[in-house]
């Protein structure tokens, strides 16, 4: 979700080509409308790459010979990190490792790296520790989190032992278009406009309600990154990003129905296999700093963002193509 939105804010706002890695087997679903601009390299190429193959990091970094990075990938589902781990902890935290190597043994190339952490760091802090500052201690509730603290010290070693140009960010909750179905807000987007076209019984299935979540636009989110490497950027430095509106999954969950079609036959349902073994529980942060040093502020209300992931799924389904109720 996030590289996609990325690429298409870099080819409005600057003039920059374009490289973004995948894997071979990755889906292109959320880029099929870069895949012209691709064809014709009008600034945007894909690279064949893995976080868990070196060789292949080297490759795309000697192809690319990038002035800027943005280091996004990663096994990102907080809950199947609980049934992957080791997949989790090998891609993000030696996955990180892999590729600030090949940028740093690369002659000639020397960028500005942004390294994606996760605000799941902090994990479950205490109501008294809210706002959640950069300073709040690690307390991680997954696999996920703790390769995310991993990826996060891993980053700033880089910039303190090596001089690299690394700066790390902890993104709260953002979502948006494209969003995953894997996640609470898409899934329950995904699910709603299945029913509205009574593709499944009017039965909204889902997992805690009661975590507080601080929720953002992924489209606020791309925007935060660009002026992360390019307003002064300091190595080193680590700063906390997200929204301003927060509310419970539950509540979240509420507007989505409130906005549907068949709000009125809607049922909602806890199901066992959807409930985490732990849970962050309370994510609401203080993006003062991140603030401060570049004049970012989120732009897009709550409102919007999720009448767009709806209407997302709900384009999707009209497609024809079959969906797991997942």
């Amino acid at each position: 979700m996030v590289g996609s939105h990325l690429c298409d804010f870099l080819l409005t706002h600057t003039d920059w080509d374009i490289y973004g890695m995948c894997r071979w087997r990755s889906p292109l679903d959320n880029v099929e409308h870069l895949l012209d601009r691709a064809n014709r390299k009008d600034r945007v190429y894909f690279l064949n790459g893995d976080l868990n193959d070196y060789v292949s990091l080297t490759g795309a970094v000697e192809e690319s010979r990038p002035d800027y990075v943005f280091h996004l990938a990663a096994q990102s589902y907080p809950k199947t990190s609980f049934s992957a781990p080791l997949d989790t902890l090998q891609t993000n935290i030696l996955g990180t490792a892999r590729l600030l190597e090949a940028l740093r043994r690369t002659g000639g190339v020397d960028p500005v790296i942004h390294v994606c952490s996760s605000s799941e760091v902090f994990g479950r802090v205490p109501k008294e520790r809210l706002p959640i500052n950069e300073e709040c201690s690690f307390h991680p509730a997954s696999p996920y989190a703790i390769s995310k603290i991993g990826t996060d010290m891993v980053g700033r070693f880089h910039a303190e032992a090596y001089g690299q140009k690394v700066v790390v960010t902890r993104m709260f909750t953002h979502t948006g278009p494209r969003r995953g179905d894997v996640f609470a807000e898409s899934t329950f987007a995904k699910q709603i406009a299945m029913i509205e076209h009574d593709l499944i019984p009017p039965v909204v299935k889902t997992g805690n309600l009661d975590s507080m979540r601080t929720w953002s636009d992924v489209r606020d989110a791309v925007r935060a990154y660009y002026m992360l490497l390019t307003v002064n950027p300091v190595p080193g430095q680590y700063y906390n990003i997200g929204g301003t509106s927060s509310c419970t999954v539950g509540d979240m969950l509420s507007h989505l129905i409130g906005i549907s079609t068949a709000k009125d036959r809607i049922r909602v349902e806890t199901e066992e296999g959807r409930l985490r073994p732990l849970d962050a529980d309370l994510q609401v942060p203080d993006t003062s700093k991140f603030q401060g040093h570049t004049g970012w502020k989120p732009e897009i209300p709550f409102e919007k963002t999720m009448q767009d992931l709806l209407d997302y799924w709900r384009q999707k389904v009209r497609s024809g193509k079959g969906f797991l109720t997942r």
